[in-house]
């Protein structure tokens, strides 16, 4: 019901979109091309499908042959404008995710700016070593045409049977899937069957060069975000923890927590969730509530909480965070990094 009710306005955003493309096409509206290879990652729909680790991985690569600079738009950020991520930067001023992986990547640059066209100019001017820049979350953008393009796709929502915004996950349209290199298909059973692979491939491969990959995510042994006042043992199996998430699909990583810990509670918040006073007062009488449970939040989140002086003392010793990182489940991350590298460096 509720479906049919919102297809009107799915169908004038779809239309929206269709002509946004098109202007781009009949070259009314101009994408520019720049001389340094851009690698762009984006996806199709709303919601977590990886592109920040996606984005860790190819940094991790890359900045073994070349220097690279990692540009986001810094999306749900208080400023505007050009902004140089520093580790010491708040989330709120350059977006949780930029932040986190500044943390992870000090030496790399680590730009946001919403006119990506811009930043890149101005990285080139003022960063003449970079030779790499990796763009976050700019598949729909087309103001800025990349030289590779590698999309995430979310295996639990197979585009072909998504709706658009709002009555889908849908933002763009799956006929522009063309212009994608790489697909990243995330969040796979471990033991995918071989039909469901064939069937995504026939989805997505619109052009001979597509290559598509399949993943899953890969979560590591919860760490003590601040470590000076954590117990010094590992969370042992089947621990009893409170399950912290404020991103796009948190349904995986409750799943990967229950497999290992007794999750006594659930606190879900919306994507890019600004945490305040309010929230550190619940998790206080959470752990009230379940005296020796500990609470294990995302990277993503991780980061919002590093301020010391806003986080009471009984959360900082019960704060922990979940690592996580794409495995691929088919062919191996060499092959694809590998093949990503010589796209780069080819015409």
């Amino acid at each position: 019901m509720l479906k049919s009710l919102l297809a009107p306005a799915a169908f004038l955003y779809k239309m929206g979109v269709t002509l946004r493309h098109r202007l781009f096409d009949w070259g009314i509206l101009k994408s520019e091309k720049f001389d340094i290879p851009i690698i762009c990652i984006g996806n199709i729909t709303v919601g977590g499908t990886g592109k920040t680790p996606m984005a860790e991985m190819l940094i991790a690569y890359m900045s073994q042959m070349h220097r690279v600079a990692l540009l986001s738009r810094g999306y749900g950020r208080r400023t505007r404008g050009y902004l140089e991520v520093q580790c010491d930067s708040h989330y709120r001023d350059v977006g949780d995710e930029p932040l986190q992986i500044k943390l992870k990547f000090p030496d790399t640059l680590v730009v946001v700016c919403e006119k990506r066209a811009d930043a890149i100019r101005r990285i080139r001017a003022e960063h003449p070593e970079v030779d790499l820049i990796i763009m976050d979350d700019g598949f729909q953008h087309r103001y800025v045409e990349p030289k590779i393009n590698v999309v995430m796709i979310d295996a639990t929502r197979p585009v072909q049977h998504d709706r658009m915004l709002p009555a889908g996950t849908l933002r763009d349209l799956p006929e522009e899937l063309h212009r994608a290199h790489y697909f990243i298909v995330t969040k796979c059973p471990e033991h995918m069957a071989p039909i469901d692979r064939r069937i995504l491939r026939k989805v997505l491969i619109q052009v001979a060069y597509q290559r598509v990959y399949f993943t899953r995510f890969e979560s590591f042994m919860p760490q003590p975000l601040y470590t000076e006042e954590a117990d010094p043992e590992p969370l042992a199996h089947g621990r009893e923890v409170i399950a912290l998430s404020g991103i796009g699909n948190p349904g995986p990583f409750v799943r990967s927590l229950r497999e290992r810990y007794r999750v006594v509670e659930e606190m879900t918040l919306d994507d890019h969730h600004i945490y305040r006073v309010r929230d550190m007062h619940a998790l206080q009488a959470l752990l009230a509530k379940h005296p020796g449970a500990v609470i294990v939040t995302t990277e993503k989140d991780a980061v919002k909480m590093t301020n010391r002086a806003k986080v009471p003392d009984e959360v900082r010793r019960a704060l922990y965070y979940q690592p996580i990182n794409i495995s691929f489940i088919e062919d191996s991350a060499t092959d694809f990094l590998q093949k990503l590298e010589q796209d780069v460096r080819g015409n």
